[in-house]
């Protein structure tokens, strides 16, 4: 049985993601997406320059 609380958090994530919207989602989405390429495009030119 979820709880008062639980609801309550389950209502207003609802109510901030209907505020920023489908543009708000798809710009933090891209955001994070381009931070993962980032990170793996330089983890990868770090192991290429320990390997020599």
């Amino acid at each position: 049985m979820p709880t008062l609380a639980f609801l309550m958090n389950r209502d207003k994530l609802k109510r901030y993601f209907k505020k920023i919207g489908l543009a708000g989602f798809l710009f933090f989405l891209i955001k994070g997406l381009i931070w993962l390429f980032i990170f793996m495009g330089g983890w990868k030119l770090v192991s290429r320059w320990l390997n020599g």
